[in-house]
């Protein structure tokens, strides 16, 4: 069972992200927070020394938050993981405020770069050029590119939320994933051989990290 002083925490890390989520900075202010969370300035201070510090628990959930979804989608060999990582981050920024809000912060609750959304693109491209499998094209380009895609669903639903909705990203995907498949392949078609132009879902292409 929870304790009221964790009840207490757990309100001003949701009212802190709820107001840094969709909102300017300047919204996220000591009373804002404190009438959102249904909390008094003391109470606040009790578990944060100041609203930077809040903001901070908030980048560090949403952090967390993100490497889970990360280790997850790249937890399997499979032409899947780069289009499962996007659905999920895309999902997230539509229904969890933590994560939107997150995106916006510093390690430091600040909103000075490099921010948790300019850590995640790093994550995900390190996750991809570690990748051992021959690819059709470079794979710091490959890498590069699912930067592109991930920066661009994060920044495009904010202003149209349509692109956080899983299908749109399945709708894109066929032609994506055929830039994502194995060197193999490519040189198999080169070569005068049949075989699907779009690889089938789960078989070779952008691999996990081992």
């Amino acid at each position: 069972m929870q304790t009221r002083s964790h009840r207490t925490r757990q309100a001003l890390v949701r009212a802190m992200a709820e107001l840094v989520a969709d909102g300017p900075p300047a919204d996220a202010g000591l009373v804002n927070v404190c009438e959102r969370a249904g909390v008094s300035r003391g109470a606040l201070y009790h578990h944060f020394a100041s609203t930077a510090m809040l903001a901070a628990a908030v980048y560090e959930e949403a952090h967390r938050r993100i490497v889970v979804l990360m280790d997850e989608a790249f937890s399997r060999e499979s032409a899947e993981a780069l289009r499962t990582f996007l659905v999920a981050l895309g999902e997230s920024l539509r229904t969890d405020p933590l994560v939107r809000a997150g995106m916006k912060l510093a390690g430091d609750g600040t909103f000075r770069s490099p921010r948790l959304r300019d850590q995640m693109l790093a994550m995900l491209h390190e996750r991809l050029v570690l990748s051992g499998r021959r690819t059709a094209f470079p794979g710091e380009d490959l890498a590069d590119l699912a930067v592109l895609l991930a920066a661009g669903v994060e920044s495009q639903g904010r202003s149209d939320p349509k692109w956080w909705e899983g299908h749109s990203v399945d709708r894109l995907w066929p032609v994506l994933q055929a830039l994502f498949e194995s060197g193999e392949a490519a040189e198999g078609r080169a070569a005068g051989r049949t075989g699907p132009s779009v690889p089938a879902p789960g078989g070779s292409g952008w691999p996990s990290v081992r």
